[in-house]
């Protein structure tokens, strides 16, 4: 049986607590321009934080296009990993 290769997928998002909105999609990719958001966010000392399932529903929204409602718990479980590693770092 011949393994089916995926894509790669990379969407970056902003949450900005000064103005209480849901975040948004700053930018997404597929194959090649995937790679490079995440090449961009290494060098940027950005932490990643893989879910292909979660990547695969946020490649689909529009740039600037906040998250839907059904995704907050997620994306906010993401967004509490990355405060963790964030804190953890500073030390």
């Amino acid at each position: 049986m011949e393994e089916k290769r995926q894509t790669k997928k990379a969407v970056a998002l902003k949450y900005d607590t000064n103005i209480h909105t849901a975040p948004q999609v700053i930018a997404k990719g597929k194959g090649i321009v995937a790679q490079k958001i995440i090449e961009s966010a290494q060098a940027n000392g950005v932490p990643l934080y893989q879910d292909t399932s979660l990547a695969n529903i946020l490649v689909e929204l529009e740039l600037l296009e906040e998250i839907p409602e059904e995704l907050y718990r997620i994306v906010a479980e993401v967004f509490t990993f990355i405060y963790q590693l964030d804190r953890k770092w500073q030390k």
